[in-house]
Order: C-alpha cells, then structure tokens, then sequence
C-alpha cells in the first residue's frame, strides 16, 4: 500500500509542508504548474536549504517579485468590523524572517502598519496589482471566487476550499463570529493560497493510499499576532488540533500554524508512529528559524503491507430515534467507514435496544470512536480486530447499449465477481422506464 507519513516533530507549517511533499515528486514540474496556475501576482521559486547540517527544501512564495512574510505570520483572519490592525512580525518560530523593511510608500487606508524587517526599501512601489501592500481584507467568498479560477482538477479545487473553510471555522470559534464575518487578510493572502493549493496539488501527484503523521509538536511561549500578544499554540491552531496527538516542549515559538493545523487535519487519516514501510523517498521542508533541533518537516513516501485486518467498533444505544441512529450512521459512512449495520437486541431491565457497528480500517479506529462519540449517546465504545481474507477489487467502465456504465471487479482465491454500479443501473432504469432488473438483464 502506498505510504505517505509525515514526520511532525518541529510542528507543521504549510510553506514547509509543500517544500518537503515537493522533494517526493518531479520538483521542476510542480514549479512550473505552480506558476501556471493564476494565483493574483504570485510566483514560486525551489530554494536549497540547510538545518543543522541537513540539506533539504525552502519553497519561497513572491508576490509581485517580492517575498512576504510566510503564511503563519501573514495568514492572520480578522473578524469583520476591527478598525486597527498593528502587525508586529516577531514569531519566534521557523518562519521568522530577521531584517526590517521602512515602506516609505503609502497605504491605501488610514490605520497603520508598523513592519519591522531588517532592509530599507528606499524606492516607491507601483504595483499593478491592487492586493500588494493595498491592506483591505477578503473574505471566504472572495477566497472561494479566486480558487474556482485556479487551473487545478476538481479534486483540488474541493481539497483547498476544504481546507480553507477548517481555517475559517476556526477563526470563527477564535472570534466568536460567524464564519461569513471572518476575513483573511490582504497582503498575506495570496501566498497562503499558494502554499495551501500547493500542498493539494502535491497530495494529487503524489497518490498515496493513505497519509498518517506523527503527533504534533506545538512549540510553546507566545506569538505576537494582529490580536496582541497569544499563547502557543495560538487559538485558532489549538481548535484545528482537537482531537490530534499533539505536545508542547522546550522549543520557545510557534511551530504548528493554523495552516498547517487545517491541512493535516484535512488529509491526515491517523497519527501514529511511524509504520514499517519500505521507504521510496524522503523529502525535507526546512524552515527558516534556526533551533538548536533540525527544523524541519520530513515526508517518508514507501510501501507498507496491508495488515489484511479490521476492525470493528460497536456499542448499545437504546436512548435515540430511529432517525437520529440513521443520521450517525450516514455520518459514519461519509467518513470512509468500510461498513456502518445495526441490530436489535434486548437490554438490560428489558429495555430494547440497538447494536451499532462500524467497521474501519485499523488504523482509523479512534477516528471513527471519536466520530461514534459524536453522532450518538453512547458513553463507551468496545473495539475489536480481527484478520480476514479479501478479494482484490478494482473498478472498469463497460460500454452497454445505454452509455458506460461502471462496474467492480473482484478476483483471488480462484473467482472472478463483476458487479454493476448502482448508482449507474437506477439512473438508466429511470431514464427508459424500465426496473433495475431489467437493465442489468439486458447489459449481461
């Protein structure tokens, strides 16, 4: 099964993230796709880097051919309606970029931005583009607009917005205002969107079965933010990371960002340690910041065997509506889960009641207990694995007098089991008037 583990021991960011997934493929043409893509004044340029001596990837983001701060200093979402914003760039993370910029040029609004970066740019700026040094704010609808242009697949295009949308309920719950209120913040706008559809775009080349993480190292002290001064990990990251392993430590900074929070909460299937698996490549995502630990994201890309196990998660309810217990179940199913069934059972003091079982991977099995948690009112939740035989399945598309038609083909152990797609055979049956039957007659 092709592996994706992503090593996470100073934090996740979602420059460092795509610098490391960029290492795992052909670097030259995600570049150049990046480039490609549309994102308002944006271009990516591949940097070597170093971190205690090992060599990995920088991924630098320019905006009208200058580099912004990176996207956890920039990725600041205001709720809608603060009239002030005093940015002062001093993450002490990976990202920290340590000289002053004096913009003698002027700002299309009244409030002030106080940037303090080491060189002087002692020229006036006449950028095309109106977003660059041009502080106003863009909301989700904005973000959504500019992400529907991008040149990406739909696969994509519905990852970033996923994303986007776990950072702006974040920052919603942050803020305590609802999500069409929160707005992201100009300037470093763009290269948050770059580094996020980065990141979906390398998922996509990349291909693997599944993703898993280590837990999070968070980092500790405070950042300095829009807001004033907030503890590590700052609200909206810390809200991103319920219910994922994560840990603080010694290391003074902000090493999780809320963007890289929201794409490993996104793409993440589990959080373990890492599992034996035949290692194809490894790629590094450096970060800035220099630390006393090598400060970087590594990606292990390889091959691990399928166990050939699953599990089983079940638990008693005898306290919800039959329409509550089908609504937790179409939950679970979304999710991923292999198999979601009930039973009738009688409990105790003869009360009915009804066996809930979910059936998963093994490496999803809390994700699916936390889920289980979620969507019903069972206290507890017995877990059970077990080995099993499987046939190796695949999906083909069959020309039939009706148009294509999609079917899954089983095989091993000797059989061969060809079985139509639902889906495809009731859309046809209600399109000529005919039963289910009779269209899968007439196609075998």
């Amino acid at each position: 099964m092709k592996t994706l583990y992503l090593e996470c021991k100073m934090g996740a960011a979602g420059d460092m993230l795509m610098a490391a997934l960029s290492e795992l493929v052909d670097a030259d043409a995600f570049v150049a796709k990046m480039n490609s893509l549309g994102i308002p004044g944006v271009s990516v340029q591949r940097q070597t880097a170093s971190t205690c001596g090992i060599t990995g990837t920088h991924m630098q983001v320019l905006i009208n051919g200058e580099e912004e701060l990176t996207e956890d200093v920039h990725l600041a979402l205001h709720a809608a309606g603060e009239e002030h914003h005093h940015h002062a760039h001093t993450h002490e993370h990976e990202h920290e970029h340590e000289h002053e910029h004096h913009h003698d040029h002027d700002h299309e609004h009244e409030h002030e931005h106080h940037h303090d970066h080491e060189h002087e740019h002692e020229h006036e700026h006449t950028h095309d583009h109106e977003h660059h040094h041009h502080h106003h704010h863009t909301g989700l609808a904005e973000i959504q607009h500019i992400v529907s242009h991008l040149d990406v697949s739909e696969k994509v295009r519905a990852d970033v917005l996923a994303v986007y949308n776990l950072i702006a309920e974040a920052e919603s719950h942050a803020h305590n205002c609802p999500v069409d209120q929160i707005h992201f913040h100009e300037v470093g706008n763009m290269d948050a969107v770059a580094d996020i559809t980065g990141v979906c775009i390398l998922m996509e080349m990349i291909g693997a079965d599944k993703v898993l993480a280590s837990p999070v190292h968070v980092g500790s002290g405070h950042v300095h933010c829009a807001h004033g001064i907030l503890p590590v990990p700052a609200p909206a990251t810390a809200y991103l990371l319920q219910g994922i392993p994560s840990y603080s430590g010694e290391i003074q900074g902000e090493l999780c960002t809320p963007t890289g929070a929201a794409l490993l909460r996104h793409f993440v299937s589990a959080y373990v340690p890492m599992p034996v698996m035949a290692t194809e490549k490894i790629g590094y995502g450096v970060g800035r910041k220099q630390f006393a630990a090598a400060n970087c994201v590594r990606a292990f890309l390889g091959e691990t065997e399928s166990a050939g196990g699953i599990a089983e998660l079940s638990c008693n309810i005898d306290d919800m509506t039959g329409e509550e217990l089908g609504f937790a179940m179409e939950q679970l199913l979304e999710s991923g889960a292999l198999d979601v069934f009930t039973q009738a059972i009688q409990m105790k003091k003869n009360r009915p009641g009804v066996l809930l079982r979910c059936l998963c991977k093994p490496e999803d099995a809390e994700k699916f207990a936390r889920l289980i948690f979620r969507y019903t009112t069972t206290i507890g939740v017995r877990k059970t694995q077990y080995d099993r035989y499987t046939l190796s399945r695949q999906e083909e598309t069959v020309e039939t007098p009706f148009g294509p038609v999609r079917a899954k083909v089983s095989e091993g152990y000797g059989v061969t089991r060809k079985k139509y797609e639902y889906n495809d055979l009731a859309e046809i049956a209600r399109r000529e008037g005919l039963s289910v039957g009779q269209v899968k007659e007439a196609i075998e």
